[in-house]
């Protein structure tokens, strides 16, 4: 697939995305917290080359590049490439204009792949993870963030039920509240992005990040012993296949 089948004016379309600076430098501490926990030292992580699949404005990779002994982000979005590039440089850091599907990187070159809410947004989502796969050394991590296509809210529009409807009818939502003519994101449902993965061993931290969110620096999301931690565990617990978004360490065999 080329350039030209993706949603190519992502950026403008989301422009909260790119001001939420705070957010996204949460999230990065989320995910070191977890590459950390996974290789069972802050130490082991700052061995790792680190591949980010959809940097956006590179707020999550200046982060990283604290942790990581080196980070790569690669966005589609000549914008946001350019908002990254803007920031102050680091020595072990850099980006690149590139396609999720065919990454501007070596085969078994990198130690981790960061592709956080990135799957949905590509025309072949089965060929971006050939590519993670490609790239990934043997053993190689990649952290893995995905939307349920099954969530009362749909994230990006911020409509009810928007992805769970049929794409004909998510069209005509759209539209029919201007806000745009074409539902591009195809959301998958729990069975669907097990089937995604089947390629990895999986290693669900969804729950973890629930039960332990000071650990994993997810307290801001859920306070320790709060009605909404409660409700996130029973969801969990009781109604895993409607969690609104999972989070998974794929690892290459």
């Amino acid at each position: 697939m080329s350039a030209s089948h993706y949603q190519s004016n992502f950026s403008s379309l989301y422009p909260a995305a790119a001001a939420d600076v705070d957010g996204r430098r949460r999230k990065a501490r989320t995910i070191a917290a977890v590459f950390a926990d996974i290789c069972g030292s802050w130490d082991r992580v700052k061995q790792l080359t680190l591949v980010d699949v959809g940097a956006g404005n590179g707020v999550i990779d200046h982060c990283l590049a604290e942790h990581f002994g080196e980070v790569l982000g690669v966005d589609i979005d000549a914008g946001m490439i350019a908002l990254a590039q803007q920031q102050a440089p680091l020595p072990n850091l850099r980006f690149q204009l590139g396609d999720a599907m065919a990454l501007p990187v070596q085969d078994a070159s990198c130690d981790a792949v960061l592709c956080a809410h990135v799957y949905e947004h590509v025309p072949d989502d089965e060929q971006l993870m050939r590519e993670i796969a490609r790239v990934l050394k043997p053993g190689g991590l990649c952290y893995f963030a995905a939307g349920n296509r099954y969530q009362l809210m749909e994230p990006h529009y911020r409509l009810p039920l928007l992805s769970v409807v049929p794409k004909p009818l998510a069209h005509v939502y759209l539209r029919a509240l201007g806000r745009g003519q074409r539902y591009h994101e195809a959301h998958r449902s729990l069975s669907q992005l097990r089937s995604l993965v089947a390629g990895f061993a999986v290693h669900d931290y969804t729950r973890r990040i629930i039960e332990e969110p000071q650990r994993f620096h997810a307290d801001y999301l859920l306070p320790p012993g709060s009605l909404k931690q409660s409700a996130a565990r029973a969801i969990a617990r009781f109604g895993y296949a409607v969690v609104p978004t999972y989070i998974w360490m794929l690892e290459k065999r």
